[in-house]
């Protein structure tokens, strides 16, 4: 069977095979949760409070339930009852103690703590009745002044979120050796040292958040269709803390569903007051979020400050590192969002060889929207800070930057590697990647380009990025695979696609063992009720942890069906193989169908049944780098991306297109941080950029035609070789496009720092004030 298994296969592993998913999406027919509601529900609103800080009472809530078609009106008195939103990504001090977790409670009480706070959950007929009962409440004010970022935060005497924990300081956490690393300082020939900004970022999906409920009286049950990333956790966490309800009381399902990124893993406001309005009204109840709405109510991502120090020896070779990272969580402890910077920081030595590494993590409160996990998680705030010392330290010592990085990454030699931050990396062969990654962008020609760019009056900078990450780790995923009385084949599993492609790539698996066509193959996702457990999507694990499942519990099957076939055909099983959907003898016309073998089996009442689960034994590690290369206009301070290279290690490659997908689409939004998006809040917390009027996404003529190749290591510690790829391209792609930047600056004005984003009025303002300076100079 594992020869049969590991041939090729016409849509099997490594084949690229158009989307099976893009046929429905692109005609229309995809179902979303807004296109679900049933008929005769309730829609909802949110009323949201218009200041960062403010004690708040709420008055007229009579007038306001009885104006047309209002039908209830949801205040914190009204669900006093439920639990908090649960905060379980909480991590311990580096004294040992546990971090202080304030409450989150699913509408105000009393202290509105960021704009957009939820204050009350107003439903009615209609969305247009629920605004106008909405903007009816009397909501009377009494505001104090807000902590508006981190440097605010953390400043003596400044303003408290939380009074209550006596200070702004969420927690304070280490990872490595102090004493150690400070020895290595000690010895050093010299140290270099940065201090970076990693801008706050909205994460912008297509389609935004929705919800709606719909309560059974008779058994005291609910059924929420939502929005998601997985629905296992969405219910386990409403059920288990909010609702305070047995998991059983609760279905949740999760039709398509238009990007996530992160941040539509986690259990919003919204869904259990949709449940809750149902209960009370006796009628589904829907919310259905604005992109308004999204800028003030949903989890935002990065913002944190980090000061990095690199202690080295007279050849430039690293012999410690101190990283000092500040974190924003926000108002209100989202699930996973403290364990973001403190996991981050983990992979703070990126691919480097360095004996010696303390982080320090410091996350505080703000009176601003919370953060949590976006695409990354961590990782790219970890990779963009060694990524830009290591550029800064080849400036700063007059070497290359690839001549630093080839003296300083790890050898494959020395894998399995554990470093200083507790990090097992298995494979990777770092510098071959980095060099490939030169040769295909004709790094050896840039000088030859950049004469080209000053004779036309542009600034021009090449820069890359060598990252590393942890995905695809953590709890198991399990897959369930039956054959139907056709010879088809269902796959129930409990990831979640947001527009990956997880049906192909589910039915790739399947395709491989069993030899079927993509539309003979169906997969499931989003039902509870159908699919018993799940870890969802997130940190790159559905494919490579969810993938290891489907190709056991496929593999099984397909030795279920050469069992079968050895007796229908009278032959032993070694003589047999699988080809086109049926058992054959190997080398003749004699064979028998699935559907064959699946009607006898079915009449003698065995299964063609199988159940597979599969648990990582340790995250995988994809790594790269990527070469970017950038043309700037001094009289706008635009930037250009003119040539953008990237060579991965991803293992092994299940579909070409699918993989090439995920990473542009990760390099959008890598490269979207560092040239464009920029999130602004002004004194008083107001969010400046709570539109696409003011927060600029990337587009498609910001970006060029990307030259992307793997040049794959396979992971020794997942079952299918396969190293998580969904996040690498947002990984490398800041610190590449920044490093660009910079040297673009550096070469033309002497510029040494600039912090992300790169917008054209930053890029002007610096070129500007180096201009002011050379003249004052002369």
């Amino acid at each position: 069977m594992d020869a049969i298994a590991s041939s090729q296969r016409k849509f099997g592993i490594g084949q690229a095979p158009k989307r099976v998913e893009d046929q429905r999406f692109l005609t229309g027919m995809g179902r979303y949760t807004g296109d679900m509601i049933p008929e005769g529900a309730l829609m909802a609103h949110v009323l949201r409070s218009s200041h960062a800080h403010a004690r708040f009472t709420l008055s007229g809530l009579d007038e306001a339930r009885a104006m047309p078609g209002v039908a209830a009106i949801l205040t914190y008195d009204d669900v006093a009852d439920l639990g908090d939103l649960p905060c379980p990504g909480a991590v311990k001090n580096t004294d040992g103690s546990k971090m202080a977790v304030p409450p989150h409670p699913v509408l105000a009480r009393e202290v509105a703590r960021h704009v957009g706070d939820a204050l009350a959950f107003v439903v009615a007929e209609t969305a247009e009745q629920a605004r106008d009962a909405a903007e009816a409440v009397m909501v009377d004010y009494e505001t104090a002044d807000p902590v508006v970022g981190i440097e605010a935060a953390r400043t003596d005497g400044a303003p408290l979120v939380w009074p209550e924990l006596g200070t702004n300081l969420a927690f304070d956490s280490d990872h490595g050796d102090a004493k150690k690393t400070e020895k290595a300082f000690a010895k050093a020939h010299r140290t270099v040292a940065l201090e970076l900004v990693n801008n706050r970022l909205i994460a912008n999906f297509m389609e935004l958040r929705a919800c709606f409920a719909e309560y059974h009286p008779d058994d005291e049950s609910w059924t929420m269709t939502v929005g998601s990333q997985g629905v296992h956790d969405i219910r386990d966490t409403i059920a288990d803390d909010i609702l305070k309800v047995d998991r059983a009381k609760l279905r949740v399902i999760t039709p398509d569903v238009g990007g996530g990124f992160g941040t539509k893993i986690f259990v919003y406001r919204e869904y259990p007051l949709c449940a809750v309005a149902a209960r009370v009204t006796g009628r589904p109840v829907a919310w259905i979020g604005e992109r308004g709405e999204h800028f003030l109510g949903d989890a935002q991502g990065r913002d944190n400050i980090t000061r990095a120090e690199v202690a080295l020896d007279r050849r430039g070779r690293f012999l410690g590192l101190k990283i000092d990272i500040a974190a924003n969580l926000g108002a209100y402890l989202s699930q996973f969002a403290p364990f973001i910077p403190w996991g981050g920081a983990r992979m703070s030595p990126g691919c480097y060889d360095i004996p010696a590494v303390h982080a320090r993590v410091r996350a505080y409160y703000t009176n601003s929207p919370p953060i949590d996990a976006y695409r990354g998680a961590g990782r790219p705030e970890a990779a963009y800070v060694i990524e830009r010392l290591v550029e800064h330290v080849a400036r700063e010592i007059g070497k290359s930057p690839d001549a630093v990085r080839a003296l300083n990454f790890i050898k494959p030699e020395a894998m399995p590697h554990t470093t200083q931050t507790g990090r097992i990396y298995d494979s990777g062969e770092f510098e071959a990647a980095m060099r490939r990654a030169m040769e295909v962008a004709e790094w050896d020609g840039f000088k030859e380009r950049l004469r080209a760019s000053k004779k036309a009056g542009k600034a021009r900078g090449i820069g890359m990025a060598s990252y590393i990450e942890a995905c695809a780790g953590g709890s198991p995923e399990r897959a369930d695979i039956s054959m139907g009385e056709d010879g088809s084949v269902q796959v129930l599993i409990g990831t979640q696609s947001n527009g990956q492609g997880h049906m192909t790539a589910y039915a790739q698996l399947v395709s491989q063992h069993l030899d079927l066509p993509l539309d003979r193959i169906t997969v499931i996702q989003g039902d509870t009720a159908l699919i018993e457990t799940g870890g969802g999507t997130g940190g790159s694990r559905s494919v490579p942890v969810g993938g290891a499942a489907v190709d056991g519990a496929s593999r099984e099957l397909a030795q279920k069906l050469i069992e079968q076939g050895a007796q229908m055909l009278e032959a032993g099983e070694t003589d047999l193989e699988i080809s086109d959907g049926a058992v054959r003898v190997a080398g003749t016309d004699k064979a028998v169908s699935f559907a064959e073998i699946a009607a006898r089996a079915a009449g003698s009442g065995e299964s063609l049944a199988t159940r597979f689960k599969w648990k990582p034994p340790e995250a995988t590690y994809p790594n790269g780098t990527h070469v970017c290369e950038v043309e700037i206009d001094p009289d706008t301070g635009q930037t250009e991306i003119m040539r953008y290279t990237v060579i991965d290690d991803f293992g092994m490659t299940m579909n070409p297109l699918l993989l090439a997908g995920q990473v542009h689409g990760g390099l959008a939004q890598g490269i979207g941080q560092a040239l464009h998006e920029r999130t602004v809040f002004d004194e008083s917390g107001q969010l400046v950029t709570a539109s696409m009027m003011d927060y600029r996404l990337p587009r498609a003529a910001d970006l060029p035609n990307f030259h992307f190749e793997t040049r794959n290591v396979p992971c020794t510690t997942n079952a299918l070789g396969m190293k998580g790829a969904g996040e690498a391209g947002t990984i490398g792609g800041t610190p590449a496009a920044m490093n660009a930047v910079v040297d673009a600056l550096h070469r033309a004005y002497g510029i040494t720092h600039l912090d992300i984003p790169a917008t054209p009025d930053r890029v002007f303002a610096a070129i500007s004030s180096a201009r002011d300076s050379a003249r004052g100079g002369g």
